[in-house]
Formats: C-alpha cells, sequence, structure tokens
C-alpha cells in the first residue's frame, strides 16, 4: 500500500461534527484552569481519592476553592464523589473524597475516547520504519500539519484563514484551543510558558508503546500543533522541546 503525504486531509466528520465541537468546549470549561488541571491529575494518581483538605494544602489554595475545582471536574463527570470516612480517623463528620473511576483511568480524560486503532498504528509504525528516518519524519509532519489544518476548520466552523487575517486570536489564545483540541484526542495536553518558552505540553500520548517505538511518530504531534496555530493564527516556528520516546515524562513542543 502506497502512502502519499500529499493527499488532502483525512476525512474529519467526527472531528468537525458539533458533537466534536461541544466536546472540546466541555474539556475546555473543565480543565481550562491550570489549577484545576493539576487537581485532577493529583486525583487521578492518588489512591483512595482526595478531600478538598488534602488539595488545600497540596496546592496552596483555600480549602473553599479546591472544593469548587473539585465540584467542577464532578460536574463534568471527571471525577466520582463518595461520602466516607477515611481510614484510621476517628469519630466524626465524614468527609467527600473525588476519585477517578476504574473505568476513567483507561484514558486519559474521562468520557473523552482517544481515537486511535491498535491495528493501524502498527502498521503505520512498520511503514515509517521502513523509509530513511528524514523522510519518515517529513512525512509524519505534513499529514499531522494537513490534519491539524482541518481539526482548525472544524474549531472555527468558519474559514480560518479569514478569522486569522482579521486578527480575531492571539497567539496565546491560538495556543489554548489546539491543546483543548489536542486533548479531545486524547493527549492530555495544556498550554504554558516555561523559562520565557511557549509550548504546548501532552501529558498522554494516544499513538501509546508504537511511538515508542517509532519516535518518528513524535513527528505526527508537531505537525497538528503546526497545522492548527498556522491556521488559528499564523505561521509559527514549532519544534519539538521534550518526547516520552526519548526518556522525557511528558512530551511538549515549543512554539
Amino acid at each position: 500500500m502506497a502512502v502519499n503525504a500529499t493527499q488532502s486531509a483525512p476525512n474529519l466528520a467526527g472531528t468537525t461534527s458539533p458533537g466534536f465541537t461541544s466536546t472540546v468546549s466541555a474539556i475546555t470549561d473543565a480543565f481550562g484552569d491550570p489549577t484545576r488541571r493539576g487537581i485532577y491529575l493529583f486525583a487521578r494518581e492518588t489512591v483512595g481519592g482526595v478531600t478538598a483538605a488534602q488539595v488545600a494544602e497540596r496546592f496552596g489554595v483555600h480549602p473553599n476553592v479546591a472544593r469548587h475545582h473539585l465540584d467542577k471536574l464532578a460536574a463534568g463527570g471527571y471525577l466520582e464523589v463518595a461520602v466516607e470516612r477515611a481510614e484510621g480517623a476517628g469519630a466524626g463528620r465524614p468527609s467527600k473524597h473525588y476519585r477517578v473511576g476504574a473505568e476513567a483511568r483507561e484514558s486519559t480524560v474521562a468520557a473523552v475516547p482517544v481515537h486511535s486503532d491498535d491495528l493501524v498504528l502498527s502498521l503505520l509504525g512498520r511503514a515509517l520504519a521502513m523509509l530513511p528516518r528524514a523522510a519518515a519524519e517529513r512525512m509524519a509532519e505534513e499529514v499531522g500539519h494537513e490534519y491539524g489544518r482541518a481539526m482548525a476548520q472544524g474549531l472555527t466552523g468558519a474559514d480560518p484563514a479569514a478569522e486569522m487575517a482579521a486578527g480575531q486570536r492571539s497567539l496565546r489564545s491560538a495556543m489554548q484551543a489546539v491543546a483543548d483540541a489536542l486533548t479531545a484526542h486524547g493527549f492530555a495536553a495544556h498550554a504554558d510558558q516555561h523559562h520565557s518558552q511557549l509550548r504546548i505540553v501532552n501529558n498522554h500520548c494516544p499513538f501509546g508503546e508504537v511511538a515508542i517505538d517509532n519516535p518518528v511518530i513524535c513527528a505526527v504531534d508537531r505537525g497538528m500543533v503546526k497545522g492548527m496555530l498556522g491556521a488559528l493564527y499564523g505561521d509559527a516556528d514549532v519544534a519539538t522541546m521534550a518526547s516520552r520516546p526519548q526518556g522525557d515524562t511528558f512530551c511538549a513542543t515549543s512554539v
């Protein structure tokens, strides 16, 4: 089967549907705050769940603020709530414990499907392995770029180029939109600034072990970021600054 990197972007009917846009909006509402993202990851990593008091201590916020973030995540279906007394605690009023459900732990964000297929990914990995590394990386980035531009079209519901020309987006807002779209595709992404460098951090890779075995697939992520930013904001220099296949604890793309 021949692979042509210059073919038109894949059919993104699911990406451009109202359902997809609603999913991105829901994720933005739940995870748009960096503290709330951290709280979700903290709850996900803590066996038995967390209480508002534990979150307040961990993140240095007032318990009422911690409770607000937790209730927001629970309302979106990202956390489950149980009223129970902590193990070893004495008499007293039971506390609310917030935890990530067992099913949700199988994906990075509850109720958001990871768009990957093991068989197709395995085939892609083998196909890329047969090409010279430079050619494989170039093809992977081009495919990601095309897909990213199509995703941007679905997010805006209009011509991204026209919106960009009208100056309706700043770089930061465009990066947040890109991070939200990546999260909806299973990347658990967020935009931030590190040492004066703007970046998009992915805390999960939907390509799984295929990316570990074939690091060149990371170029797809870079291409998606470049394609979406190009459509939503304008051309920008995009580079991979951290990668799980290279031993980092997360993947990050600098802009």
